[in-house]
């Protein structure tokens, strides 16, 4: 009988989440979206707390993303295994066409700091951090992927936004990430 419940209201979430990302597709969609110039970005800016992605071309706000975060998102990743999103100031290290996720790109976690931070916790700071898009296959969820969070630690944002964002910030690209 339990069993049943449990499968019952699974069908119930199942269902519900594919009528919000069908919701947020319908209200979100980018049929109308500004086109961006090939410019690349200067900063990128991610605001943890207001779950936003900025790109920033000369102290101007060029484009904003809605984002999930890691499942822990409140305080800075200090250990491996924490899933929160690290705070503070990285670049864009390098990037991976073949990742389990639509594109990503590699933020340079952990910096010195946080490696001074984890051994005095006695612990690795971990690493493979990225701003990525959603798992292969799973692109139809879109922007419904931000209901909540649910990354290891990474910044996540829907497929259509990591091809833009890849396009705009290149490597070095300074990635400063507040609280």
């Amino acid at each position: 009988m339990i069993y049943i419940s449990y499968r019952r209201l699974n069908i119930k979430l199942l269902a519900i989440l594919l009528g919000m990302g069908f919701m947020f597709f319908c209200l979100n969609g980018d049929v109308n979206a500004k086109p961006v110039s090939d410019t690349p970005a200067d900063i990128v800016l991610i605001e943890k707390k207001a779950r936003k992605l900025y790109l920033y071309r000369a102290d101007k706000v060029i484009k904003t993303y809605s984002i999930a975060l890691g499942d822990e998102p409140v305080g800075k990743k200090e250990c491996q295994g924490d899933n929160r999103t690290p705070e503070g100031r990285y670049t864009i290290s390098g990037r991976n066409r073949n990742s389990s996720y639509h594109l990503s790109l590699r933020i340079s976690y952990p910096n010195a700091e946080d490696r001074r931070n984890a051994k005095k916790l006695g612990c690795d700071p971990g690493g493979d951090i990225m701003i990525h898009g959603l798992p292969n296959g799973k692109g139809w969820i879109g922007k419904a992927h931000t209901a909540h969070d649910w990354t290891l630690g990474c910044i996540a944002v829907t497929n259509k936004e990591i091809e833009e964002i890849w396009k705009l910030v290149p490597n070095g690209t300074e990635v400063v990430i507040r609280p």
